[in-house]
Formats: structure tokens, C-alpha cells, sequence
């Protein structure tokens, strides 16, 4: 980068709060997706990219930077240290991501969110210390083949195999409250919730009795949830 001043600019002057906020680096889908969501939450976030056309293509929705973030000079220069929270977006670069992870592990960066695009990736940016490491493809196909092979309507892996489900009552459920169909004494899983056909989800209790047309919110571990998902 020849030119700090010249090699980045941003749009709109965005401006942070003295509190920090949340840095994402890269707006390829994953990075954009983060940035957008924060943004129409109301969070803080900025979004570093080193291509000019993405930069075009957020600059009126999001606050952006153009800089090369595997530059620590062009990252002291925006104010890295100013965000508690950084997420590396950087899929298509194994390199980059790895150099831009590390300069920020250098700056003390207080949580590191990277993203991983394989197993080999997600172990290296563990090692030089990133916090989180995310694998948002391998993840979704989880997802989607628990979706698609199964009762279940929706599936969130929570962490190290904990999951929460939505899913269709097995018919020996229905009919019997919680306590009385030993859900959890069999299964090993929990009912959390419960959704009766134009009702709000209400939290299970042991007398909440489940009907055919519910639907369930499961919490446990992802095998155990996928034998109880499977009775008929």
C-alpha cells in the first residue's frame, strides 16, 4: 500500500460513539449480511472493504471504509482500537484472513469473530487467536439436511452439540401432558415451548398437555434430538 491516505476513504464520514461498536472486515455475503442486520438493529458498526465496487454498492445503506485490512497501519489509522468487537468476513483469501486476524490479536482486539470457509482454515485462526471462528456454510448445510430429512421445522445448533429444534409432536406425545409422556426420562431432551394453532408460544410446564396440530420447541443434544424427531 503505497499511500495510506490515498488507499482508503469512506463513505459519508461515519462516525463512532466513544463506546466502540462493532467492526466488520469484508462485505462479501457473510460480512454484508452481519453489517446490514446490526445496522437495521440499531448497533454501531462500521465495515471495512478493499473493493471499490462492493464499497459503492453498500456506501447509502452502511457506514464504510475502503482500506486494505491487512495493513495494521491502515487499521491504527481508522481506529481498530476503538471496537471491542471485530468480525473478519474474509472467505476467498485464506492469506488474508489470516493476516487481518493477526494484526488484530496484535492490537488487542477484546473479541475476534472469524470466518472459517474450512475445518484446516477454522484451526489456523483458532491458533493465532481469534475468539470465535464461524463456519457459516458448513453450518448451513447442517441446518438445512436436518430441515429436509426429517419432521423437523427448524434447527439452531447452539454449541458443542446443544441444539434447539421446532418440530411436530411424535404421536406418543400427543394427547398427554409433558409429565405424563416422560419426554425427557425416555429421550433425554427437554419441551421447551409449546405453539397450539393460533395461540402464542407459551413456555412447557410438566401439565401442559400436547395436541396433534402443536408445535414443540426441543432443546439437547443434536443426536439425542434427532431420535425423538424421528417417532413416528
Amino acid at each position: 500500500m503505497a499511500d495510506l491516505h490515498s488507499s482508503f476513504r469512506t463513505a459519508d464520514q461515519p462516525r463512532r460513539s466513544k463506546r466502540g461498536g462493532v467492526l466488520v472486515i469484508g462485505l462479501g455475503r457473510f460480512g454484508s449480511a452481519i453489517a446490514t442486520t446490526l445496522d437495521r438493529l440499531g448497533q454501531e458498526v462500521l465495515v471495512i472493504e478493499r473493493n471499490p465496487a462492493l464499497i459503492q454498492l453498500y456506501a447509502d445503506r452502511i457506514p464504510t471504509v475502503e482500506a486494505d485490512a491487512t495493513s495494521p497501519e491502515a487499521l491504527e489509522q481508522i481506529g481498530v482500537r476503538d471496537f471491542p468487537v471485530v468480525v473478519v468476513g474474509i472467505g476467498s483469501s485464506l492469506e488474508a484472513s489470516v493476516l487481518v486476524t493477526g494484526n488484530l490479536v496484535d492490537m488487542g482486539t477484546a473479541q475476534i469473530w472469524a470466518k472459517a470457509v474450512s475445518a484446516e482454515h477454522g484451526r489456523i485462526l483458532q491458533r493465532i487467536g481469534a475468539h470465535h471462528v464461524v463456519f457459516p456454510e458448513a453450518d448451513a448445510g447442517a441446518r438445512v439436511a436436518h430441515l429436509v430429512s426429517g419432521k423437523l421445522l427448524d434447527y439452531i445448533e447452539v454449541e458443542d452439540g446443544f441444539t434447539i429444534v421446532k418440530m411436530r409432536p411424535p404421536k406418543e406425545t400427543q394427547g398427554f401432558t409433558i409429565e405424563q409422556s416422560k419426554v425427557r426420562t425416555k429421550y433425554g431432551v427437554t419441551i421447551i415451548g409449546v405453539k397450539s394453532p393460533g395461540e402464542d408460544f407459551v413456555y412447557a410446564t410438566p401439565q401442559t398437555r400436547i395436541s396433534a396440530s402443536d408445535l414443540l420447541i426441543v432443546s439437547g443434544h443434536s443426536e439425542l434430538l434427532d431420535r425423538f424427531a424421528a417417532r413416528p
